[in-house]
């Protein structure tokens, strides 16, 4: 069974029609790619997927659940997990305080614990604390736990906010544009690093990206959409050589 489908999803703006019935199907441990121009939808989708927007038709099943209307809480706990094209930390706190804000699911005192630093919250805490350690040294970030995440290289705070959307324990990891503002050396590593990841955590992994270099060095299957329809689907050397692929994205 697919751990995450969409099956007909439409988001509608008003007289914009942003996804039309737009489907898919993830299976456990793949990794593919959604690709397309600007205003193409695809962060409308994943939007869609982690309940950020309520799909106007269609629905959405997570592990076996319809996750419509389900909260970007619920979602999480059921198992998806996302990143942000635009880097979304605490940027006022440390490394290390970061990944343990995912990890609350995990964290098992009462409020009442918590108020009086009773011994079951200090347990628990400490419990959290090394967890997200060993979560940091992963992606060899130890040495920046305890640094604000404002003050990280931009490569770091990538890597950051992944480690950080992992700590929730995801079945499917949704990166939105994980290689923008990188150089090529960083690049590189990313590609590396979400391979790691999902051979680590066996988990799958859906990501939106316009680097191609990534996308086709990475990807088992790739999606491409188009003014919110999908054109095309299948593995890197069908799409970059399927001609309506490469007239609408691509290029010569």
């Amino acid at each position: 069974m697919p751990v995450l489908s969409a099956n007909n999803i439409t988001m509608q703006f008003g007289g914009l029609t942003a996804v039309d019935k737009f489907n898919l199907n993830l299976e456990p441990h793949e990794l593919v790619g959604l690709i397309g121009p600007n205003g193409a939808g695809k962060t409308t989708i994943f939007n869609m997927l982690t309940g950020v927007y309520v799909p106007t038709s269609g629905d959405i099943i997570l592990n076996g659940q319809s996750i419509i209307k389900k909260s970007t809480h619920d979602i999480v706990s059921l198992g998806a997990s996302r990143t942000f094209q635009n880097i979304r930390l605490f940027k006022d706190l440390t490394a290390v305080e970061n990944v343990k804000i995912a990890y609350h699911n995990f964290i098992d005192y009462n409020m009442i614990q918590g108020m009086f630093r009773t011994k079951k919250f200090w347990i628990e805490e400490k419990k959290a604390q090394e967890e997200c350690l060993k979560l940091l040294d992963i992606f060899d970030m130890g040495e920046y736990a305890n640094t604000l995440a404002k003050n990280l290289p931009y490569g770091q705070q990538r890597k950051l906010e992944i480690a950080r959307a992992l700590a929730s324990d995801p079945k499917v990891l949704m990166l939105d544009e994980p290689a923008a503002g990188m150089n090529p050396n960083e690049t590189e590593e990313l590609m590396n690093t979400i391979h790691f990841i999902r051979n680590k955590f066996d988990i799958t992994v859906l990501l939106i990206e316009h680097d191609m270099k990534l996308v086709m060095g990475i990807c088992e299957r790739i999606i491409v959409v188009d003014y919110g329809k999908t054109i095309a689907e299948g593995t890197p050397d069908e799409i970059k050589n399927n001609p309506e692929v490469i007239r609408a994205y691509l290029g010569d």
